[in-house]
């Protein structure tokens, strides 16, 4: 087969992830960009039915709009307001049906809107305009915080944006006005109207004195005063339950919306109709308390979600607002990064991220790309390599020339993570699906009353208010507060334990989970270097650690630690273990000539030559190496650590083994997943031996190693063709393929776009937490199962009196107390045994 790009411009490309393979590692071979793609394909295929994936965009990519082959742009908005699979129908045909939209993608799980547009014929601000309607408030993603910097994740910012909080104060809004004013309306009823209403069925004691108390509203003030109070509850607070209902109703497809606009309205109408008439038989009551109570359960859910995002508000930000220019005279001039032309020159300092792809200009330099590749590793780099945008430089300086396009590689890793979240429909939930079922039948029943009135001679008045009343106590309104209210207890029992969910789908998704791929490096492992072993005499151990605090390596970092005196340069320390059992610590050393190489450090400690690095390091320098060390180091790489030397005077005298440690419980939780039916697979960007510990796991069913970020995202796809995926990952590098499989989840320890992209954040960084959530998702099924059987109680209670001809408000309103304090009840005990 052919691995050119499907765009035709001649690059060969990897047969499973098409990456170009001109700028592919070492490792690619056979049509692969390195052999973790190759033995993915080799366990899964190539998937070649597809045609080659590519996520590179063009050279005017920009985090607004994308350009196509066809002219048009790809504009991302944010969306507020939307709530349901049918919230993405109709804002997909609000786009689409603007002249000059070729496609639309709407997700509610991440309210998001994907629009591809001619912008000769309709721009971004018009396209804005179009999608804020019916309440819907909607805005470019690129502006979500614009009017203020929050710091944290995007998620988050867009979330505690200015924009986000207006909308979330109108929610509040309107709860508060439900409550305040309805409460205002109901006190006639509690005082006057039940105890009357009581009357139809005892005379006991001192209600037999309101039996006639109030006789109508004929000719009384009363009438417009409710109708009108009324009324605006009924438009503030049901306004979105009633903006639901329309969007339902547009779309030929009935949700819990629809059940409880309804209810409201019907009571509404007939007590309308019955003040009117004089009779005292008015259910104002009953609209003021439906309205108040779904709205109240939708404003808790809300706040639930906002709360989750707090969670997120301190994790890394990995991209770079601006970047310094470096002239030819050797002066520098901070500029946003929006401003990089190609050709420009940039300087980055040591421990500073690279703000975009390019080549590194003179000299070399190490540059840890893990947020990016996921290699645990720093790189070292030489004149002319390619870096990449997010990168950070770890040791000396780096010159770079800004390449072709001026954009980061996590730039493009945020496009893909938007792409594939746009296109994240939401799951209909079961009581919309309950909703399609009962509205025919509800509308049916509520017809067939009014016929039968008609029939028997009934006045047009008595035929509609027979109708309205088999609304009011056949209709499961109800369905409507116990989803969202069951939803909220789930998602706020899961943020007790650490776990931040960010929408009700994702339980319904975790309990139709066939596989769970774990990234490796920052997931399985802590991330984190430290000292594993160390074989040296104590006072040459001191004097690399003296140099180490100098550099800005991972490794180094690690041999500081360990060695150092927790100063600059002088002090006391704990020390670390040594295969021999001793210590050291580095106290009052004198450093000269200290040089960082590519692959280690040297210096003058103490007044004498000490170098510590990679074997070659040595040998560059003809320095002795004996054969018994040589040996030790190949058995550290095949334990998947990192063997560091140290010598001094031309001698290489021990060696330190440096490790990526798996988490603690990792075990435990592989082995919980495995059991309970679920696949388990590891990917990662480090080379095989780094991840043999894992495969001998008996609980992994698969470790594929030495794969690209791409890559990972093409395993995810492959690995959905067969079934459902979650993937938990913690990097940068890892967004895409979070956001590509049916269930993202990232740890707390991540970058902001892993937990942008991830369904799931495990806030507290607890491994253990995955399987925990896997628990939750069991148990919360089995509770929303119950609490829409309990939604049904309202009916159960309102439609036996209705066909005896007892019903009143007071029936109507015991009804709801009851059904309600049953799902509230029901939903608050606890999910899990803690």
């Amino acid at each position: 087969m052919s691995d050119r790009d499907a765009t035709g411009d001649g690059t060969d490309r990897c047969r499973l992830c098409g990456t170009p393979l001109s700028g592919a590692s070492e490792r690619a071979a056979d049509g692969f960009c390195s052999s973790g793609c190759r033995d993915i394909a080799a366990e899964y295929g190539t998937g070649d039915d597809a045609g080659p994936r590519s996520t590179d965009q063009p050279a005017d990519a920009s985090p607004d709009a994308t350009a196509e082959t066809d002219g048009t742009v790809r504009t991302f908005f944010r969306v507020d307001g939307m709530h349901s699979a049918s919230c993405e129908a109709y804002l997909e045909s609000v786009a689409e049906g603007r002249d000059g939209v070729r496609d639309a993608e709407a997700s509610y799980v991440t309210e998001t809107v994907r629009v591809d547009h001619d912008p000769d014929r309709i721009g971004a601000d018009a396209l804005e305009d179009a999608l804020s309607t019916l309440g819907y408030t909607a805005y470019r993603r690129e502006d979500a915080s614009a009017d203020e910097d929050t710091g944290g994740t995007r998620r988050s910012r867009e979330m505690d944006g200015l924009r986000k909080r207006r909308a979330d104060d109108m929610l509040e809004m309107r709860y508060v006005v439900g409550v305040v004013f309805g409460s205002f309306l109901l006190l006639p009823f509690v005082a006057v109207f039940y105890p009357m209403y009581l009357t139809a069925f005892t005379d006991w004691g001192a209600i037999a004195h309101f039996e006639g108390s109030f006789t109508g509203f004929s000719g009384s003030l009363y009438l417009p005063l409710f109708v009108v109070l009324t009324g605006a509850i009924v438009y503030l607070t049901g306004g979105p339950v009633l903006r639901g209902a329309y969007v339902s109703l547009k779309l030929r497809r009935p949700t819990t919306d629809l059940l409880a606009a309804l209810t409201i309205l019907g009571a509404y109408t007939y007590a309308s109709i019955t003040a009117a008439l004089g009779r005292t038989d008015v259910y104002f009551d009953l609209t003021i308390v439906v309205a108040s109570l779904v709205m109240g359960a939708t404003y808790y859910e809300s706040t639930v979600k906002r709360r989750a995002t707090d969670r997120l508000t301190d994790l890394t930000v990995s991209q770079v607002d601006t970047a310094r220019l470096y002239a030819e005279d050797g002066s520098t001039t901070e500029i946003p990064v929006a401003d990089l032309e190609s050709g420009d020159r940039l300087l980055v300092r040591e421990g500073e991220r690279i703000p975009v792809d390019g080549r590194l200009a003179e000299g070399e330099c190490t540059v840890d790309e893990a947020v990016v590749t996921g290699e645990s590793l720093p790189v070292p780099k030489e004149a002319g390599d390619e870096v990449v945008g997010g990168s950070v430089v770890t040791t000396d300086a780096a010159v770079v020339d800004v390449g072709e396009r001026t954009t980061s590689s996590i730039e493009r890793l945020t496009r893909v993570v938007w792409n594939v979240q746009s296109a994240d429909h939401g799951v209909t939930r079961r009581a919309d699906e309950l909703a399609a079922r009962l509205v025919p039948a509800v509308l049916a029943v509520a017809a067939l009353v009014g016929v039968g009135a008609a029939l028997t001679g009934a006045g047009t008045t008595a035929t509609a208010l027979a109708a309205l009343m088999t609304l009011m106590v056949a209709c499961p309104w109800a369905l409507g507060f116990a989803t969202p209210y069951s939803v909220a207890t789930s998602l706020e029992a899961a943020l007790e334990r650490g776990i931040v969910v960010f929408d009700e789908t994702v339980f319904e998704r975790l309990r139709a989970i066939d596989v769970v791929v774990f990234d490796k490096t920052g997931t399985l492992t802590t991330g984190e270097m430290s000292v594993r072993e160390a074989d040296a005499p104590d006072d040459l151990l001191a004097a690399a650690a003296a140099l180490e605090q100098r550099a800005a390596h991972p490794a180094a970092a690690a041999i500081a630690a360990a060695f150092g005196d927790g100063s600059e340069t002088t002090g006391e320390a704990d020390g670390a273990a040594r295969a021999d059992g001793g210590s050291a610590a580095a106290s009052d050393l004198e450093v000269r000539e200290f040089h960082t190489h590519a692959t280690g450090v040297e210096g003058i400690v103490d007044g004498r030559r000490v170098v510590v690095g990679h074997p070659d390091l040595f040998r560059e320098r003809g320095w002795t190496l004996e054969d018994g060390l040589e040996t030790r180091l190949e058995r550290a790489r095949e334990a998947g650590r990192l063997p560091v030397v140290v010598g001094r005077d031309g001698d290489a005298e021990g060696l330190v083994i440096v490790g990526d440690e798996p988490r603690e419980g990792w075990e435990e939780t592989v082995t919980a997943l495995s059991e309970s039916g679920v696949e388990v697979v590891v990917l990662t960007g480090d080379d095989g031996t780094a991840a043999d510990a894992f495969a001998a796991h008996p609980g992994v069913d698969h470790v594929f190693a030495g794969v690209s970020p791409d890559g990972k995202t093409a395993a995810i796809e492959r690995l959905r063709a067969d079934g459902r995926v979650a993937m938990v990952g913690d990097g940068t590098n890892d967004a895409p393929a979070l956001a590509a499989a049916d269930l993202g989840i990232s740890l707390g320890s991540g970058t902001a776009l892993a937990a942008d992209a991830a369904d799931v954040a495990i806030a507290d960084d607890d491994l253990a937490a995955v399987e925990r959530a896997f628990a939750l998702a069991r148990a919360a099924r089995g509770r929303i199962r119950q609490n829409l059987g309990l939604a049904f109680v309202y009916n159960a209670l309102a439609i036996p009196p209705a066909v005896l001809g007892l019903v009143n408000p007071l029936v109507t309103t015991v009804a709801v107390v009851i059904g309600t304090l049953l799902i509230v009840g029901n939903a608050e005990r606890s999910l899990l045994a803690d």
